[in-house]
């Protein structure tokens, strides 16, 4: 059986995840590929949870809001109606935006950081990435890139996303054995696109998921 392929996109807010994402999308079917992308918080009770907590509707400590989002992961991983496994096991290519890193990076800003990758322990058993593209752009530019969203969000000031930027670099020297592009998207958008499909591309063209 033909195992597909779980790409995640991480990044500060503003970053360009789900813009690299459709048209990731577009340049994989366009090849004849099954795409289905997904996001955290997911569909699930968790992730609706999240979301009003996000948004300043409902309102938890850091500390619940960081379990909330390790239990929801793998809802998001296991779930029968959504969840990241069932679509993978059909040989589709999973983009999703967001995963443990955004945890270990933004959880991590309140909480001790080990203590948010070993909370996140069960969901990097059940399925760790084939790739993870890091969308990097400078925390000062943030605010031009979400200026027109209705609503903002919980993490959307500048010193916390300076913070957060930092915390993905020292996740990632802390977790060496994970598999992680990092791509500048302040530069146009068709030249960080097309670096984001040559960091794709050696997954795609190998048989079958190790």
């Amino acid at each position: 059986m033909t195992i597909g392929k779980f790409i995640v996109f991480e990044g500060i807010d503003g970053s360009g995840k789900s813009t690299h994402a459709a048209l990731l999308k577009e340049r994989l079917e366009k090849l004849g590929f099954t795409v289905y992308v997904t996001a955290e918080p997911s569909e699930g009770e968790a992730g609706k949870l999240l979301r009003r907590c996000l948004t300043g509707k409902s309102d938890l400590p850091e500390e619940a809001i960081a379990a909330l989002f390790a239990a929801d992961r793998v809802d998001h991983i296991k779930n029968s109606s959504f969840g990241i496994l069932s679509h993978l096991e059909k040989g589709e290519i999973v983009l999703c935006d967001r995963y443990y890193f955004s945890s270990f990076a933004y959880n991590g800003s309140y909480s001790p950081m080990d203590w948010v990758i070993e909370l996140n322990a069960p969901a990097r058993r059940l399925l760790r990435p084939d790739l993870t593209i890091f969308l990097d752009i400078p925390p000062e530019s943030f605010l031009s890139r979400i200026q027109n969203r209705s609503e903002k969000e919980r993490y959307e000031k500048i010193e916390i996303l300076k913070k957060v930027r930092e915390n993905y670099f020292a996740a990632f020297r802390a977790l060496p054995d994970e598999k992680v592009a990092v791509v500048s998207n302040a530069r146009p958008l068709p030249e960080a696109a097309e670096e984001v499909f040559r960091a794709v591309l050696p997954l795609i063209e190998s048989p079958n998921r190790a």
